[in-house]
């Protein structure tokens, strides 16, 4: 798969039809692949820690989450071919799962999250199996206790119930430790660390209006209804100018 470095986080060079075959190839391997979608922040967080960076670099799908990201790929000549968010990545493989009556486990979010957003998903996509769900609040590898009897407890529950696909909305870089720790220990075909999911799906938070979302300013959407986020969008200029000032920065 053709890819394309920034900072050296390899991302995929897809738009979002070869997004979708390719996961509904994934449905159909044998193995469980790994879905990761940085933006801009996650990106500069890879470029100052080479751990972090390599962790990223090992998914199996690695989308571009972030219009930073666009940008500063045609900032330097070498462009992606579209955004591909996590959010539409996980909106599809409901759509696949419900067309083949999958089944789909949910970890993250507070108290309840996961519930209601189990619910709403059942709702809308009748034909689908929530096979489980849990929060995000307990011990385990993205806390620092690896192998804790809460994360045991869990990956015995995921395993029972064999799922399809996991989303694992810890946020970053959690969530992406977590699947990186655990991943060969579970049973599955896809799981993706998709952030805020979860809290859309169980309407705690809204997604931008899709006139912002065609515009590309999701980020400017999220910034006037939550101006507390001032301090992560500031990460979208920064970004820009590490890009315009390094020439090494896209490859």
């Amino acid at each position: 798969m053709n890819t394309i470095s920034i900072f050296g986080v390899n991302i995929c060079n897809i738009d979002f039809e070869e997004n979708k075959k390719i996961l509904n190839s994934f449905l159909k391997s044998e193995k469980l692949n790994k879905i990761y979608t940085p933006n801009t922040e996650i990106v500069m967080a890879a470029k100052n820690d080479e751990g972090l960076k390599a962790l990223i670099n090992k998914g199996d799908l690695i989308l571009a989450d972030g219009i930073g990201l666009i940008y500063a790929s045609k900032m330097r000549k070498k462009p992606l071919k579209e955004r591909v968010t996590g959010f539409d990545s996980s909106i599809e493989l409901l759509k696949m799962a419900n067309k083949d009556a999958l089944k789909v486990y949910f970890l993250g979010g507070k108290e309840r999250i996961a519930k209601r957003a189990a619910e709403n998903v059942k709702r809308e996509y009748e034909n689908l199996i929530i096979c489980g769900y849990h929060n995000g609040y307990f011990k385990g590898a993205h806390t620092g206790d690896i192998n804790s009897p809460e994360e045991e407890a869990i990956i015995r529950q995921i395993n029972e119930k064999n799922p399809h696909i996991i989303f694992v909305g810890l946020g970053f870089p959690k969530q992406e430790i977590w699947i990186d720790k655990n991943y060969d220990r579970l049973k599955g075909k896809i799981i993706i660390g998709n952030g805020g999911v979860l809290d859309i799906l169980a309407g705690a938070t809204k997604r931008a209006p899709e006139i912002f979302i065609k515009l590309n300013l999701e980020w400017f959407y999220r910034l006037i209804t939550d101006p507390k986020r001032i301090k992560r969008q500031l990460a979208i200029p920064k970004f820009l100018l590490a890009v315009l000032f390094d020439k090494s920065s896209v490859k």
